[in-house]
């Protein structure tokens, strides 16, 4: 199990850092035409409803994603077999239901955009608003496609199938892309909506070859008498309804923002799109093939697997957050001028997405903790509590962006976003020790060699950084590329060589990958 685990967390992780890298260059292609302006606010602005559907409520992980495994892959007890009448009708049940009521909030998104941007951006300019509610109109079918997509997701990682649903995204960056290059760049940005749509459609027609070879066909007619359908219900409303609650806190965000200088909105855009790209490698790499075991020990009543599969992928991906963290505290405006810093985007707009990044970077560590911790509950079909727990933090992310927002400006919301963060973390770890018997001071030592091999890592970091200041005081972005490149291939060494030493285990399992390869 092990090793198969280890083969799928590679694969996804792969082809996760290649759709991650579509999206980084989809952004700079972004950034490079837009920068931090009133367009690109009003896209950014417009974008979070969509966005919400597509890739919170219907990516990887997200409720319709969690839903479908956790129920499906209780009653396919054998992937190798085509799918049974019960699963074929449940399956086109829920699908049907799904896009009924997904459509029904489309049209609404589309008929009351004024009324809805108006809602968020209060203190926005009347272009802001007439832009946004231009690209909401058109992105508006996302919302509709984002539950179905998250269906075929589900269904496709039940039987064994990652490839198509970590590439997935890749289309919609692909095409946006294509767009920005090749038509001409329009002062309204409808280029760049328009774009994000045929994106979406892309998306969901990848996910067709898939669902043809498991053996699923689609028709729509409604089976509401199945049971099943019951325990979907009861891990998706809470799931949908924890999952908005969290994008609630982006909406209080955006009205803080909506009273800021120019640009502000879009710059926590780019910084939250730089944070998630080692996040969301980590986590999709490796909660996508852990959360169906999970799910599966809790079925079998097999608590002794799961605490030992929850403990070994929580250090896993913390032995990895540590360093990455502290790097990006440490060059946080040199990665963003390297990445945005050309075009539309200058020294001003660097130092406020800048700005962001370091405060949101200070959530890596909790936010890795906290997604664990979800797909714990979730495989208990224990989709309330989450829910609770992100309801409660919006009073949080109200307050403290009220404490920081006026002295601190994009740093006040992505610190305010910290603090949430660990809140929810703190909140899950402590409900579900006692649910399972989880240990927590098994992460005691190595947590502690972890954070150890950590700072002496930043320290080599710190004086590498001085000694390329010293002989090359004007930071180009040629300069800084190589850089960066060489601080890291050296801190990834004494990183990886600090923690073969203090005998941390992923380093440990690493190196024995390597040598039963060479026998």
């Amino acid at each position: 199990m092990k090793s198969n685990l280890y083969k799928t967390t590679v694969m996804i992780a792969v082809i996760t850092i290649f759709s991650k890298l579509a999206g980084f260059l989809r952004d700079v292609v972004i950034a490079k035409c837009y920068g931090t302006t009133l367009v690109s606010d009003a896209y950014f602005y417009a974008y979070q409803f969509p966005a919400l559907a597509i890739i919170l409520l219907g990516g990887l992980g997200g409720p319709f994603h969690t839903a479908t495994v956790s129920v499906f892959s209780k009653l396919i007890p054998d992937v190798e077999k085509k799918p049974e009448i019960n699963v074929q009708r449940l399956f086109n049940t829920f699908v049907t239901l799904t896009g009924i009521v997904f459509l029904i909030f489309s049209l609404l998104f589309f008929f009351f955009a004024p009324q809805i941007i108006d809602f968020i951006a209060q203190a926005g300019s009347s272009q802001l608003k007439f832009l946004a509610v231009e690209h909401l109109r058109i992105m508006s079918p996302m919302i509709f496609i984002g539950g179905i997509i998250g269906i075929f997701y589900g269904i496709s990682n039940v039987y064994k199938e990652f490839f198509y649903t970590s590439l997935s995204p890749t289309i919609l960056s692909f095409v946006v892309i294509a767009a920005l290059l090749l038509l001409p760049v329009d002062k309204s940005g409808l280029v760049l909506a328009y774009a994000t749509l045929a994106g979406a459609i892309g998306q969901l027609l990848i996910q067709l070859p898939v669902f043809a070879k498991i053996g699923f066909s689609y028709y729509p007619k409604l089976f509401l008498n199945d049971d099943n359908l019951k325990n979907i219900g009861e891990i998706l409303f809470p799931a949908m309804l924890g999952t908005t609650i969290g994008q609630i806190n982006i909406y209080v965000d955006m009205f803080f923002t909506s009273g800021l200088e120019e640009g502000a909105w879009s710059a926590i855009g780019y910084a939250n799109r730089v944070f998630q790209f080692p996040v969301g490698v980590l986590i999709t790499a490796m909660l996508v093939p852990l959360f169906p075991m999970f799910s599966s020990f809790v079925g079998k009543q097999d608590f002794g697997s799961l605490r030992k599969y929850f403990h070994e992928g929580l250090n896993s991906l913390w032995f990895l957050a540590f360093p990455l963290t502290a790097f990006c505290l440490i060059f946080t405006q040199d990665i963003i001028a390297i990445l945005f810093q050309r075009g539309a985007f200058g020294l001003n707009a660097t130092l406020m997405v800048s700005e962001a990044m370091f405060y949101i970077t200070l959530s890596m560590i909790p936010y890795m903790a906290r997604d664990t911790l979800t797909r714990v509950f979730y495989a208990f079909n224990d989709s309330r509590t989450p829910f609770v727990i992100a309801f409660f933090s919006i009073a949080v992310k109200f307050i403290t962006n009220y404490l920081f927002v006026k002295s601190m400006g994009i740093g006040g919301i992505m610190l305010s976003t910290t603090m949430v963060t660990i809140f929810n973390a703190t909140l899950l770890a402590f409900l579900i020790r006692k649910k399972i018997g989880l240990n927590y001071l098994k992460f005691a030592t190595p947590v502690v060699k972890i954070f150890f091999a950590t700072m002496i890592m930043s320290g080599v970091a710190i004086l590498a950084n001085i000694f390329f200041i010293y002989l090359h005081p004007e930071h180009t972005i040629i300069f800084l590329i190589v850089k960066l490149t060489i601080i890291t291939v050296l801190c990834a060494i004494v990183y990886f060589l600090l923690s073969l030493k203090l005998k941390l285990s992923p380093a440990v399992m690493i190196i024995n990958k390597i040598k039963t390869r060479q026998m």
